[in-house]
């Protein structure tokens, strides 16, 4: 029973990433692209855990971190960049 409710989830959010990819091609504005690309990298940690578990095995755990590592940096510079221009700011003159 918990098998069976462990792939249905799999299911709903893999369907979910079809919604956010539609969302990433399609959205009007560049935040609107990039909210959508920070829920596909929290959708496949959801995903890559659930994966683990089904497997019953602790080896993606590091998959995982290193998802989610890089979601949340993208998203930092994409945010960065959409306020200021810049993602690193080069000051010479000091």
């Amino acid at each position: 029973m918990f098998n069976i409710l462990l792939y249905a989830v799999l299911v709903m959010l893999s369907l979910s990433i079809l919604g956010y990819v539609y969302r990433l091609i399609k959205g009007p504005t560049i935040p609107d692209r990039v909210v959508a690309l920070d829920a596909i990298g929290i959708t496949l940690v959801s995903i890559t855990a659930l994966v683990s578990i089904v497997m019953e095995t602790n080896a993606f755990l590091d998959v995982i971190l290193l998802i989610g590592i890089l979601s949340f940096i993208g998203t930092a510079a994409f945010s960065k960049f959409l306020a200021k221009g810049v993602i690193f700011d080069r000051d010479r003159n000091s």
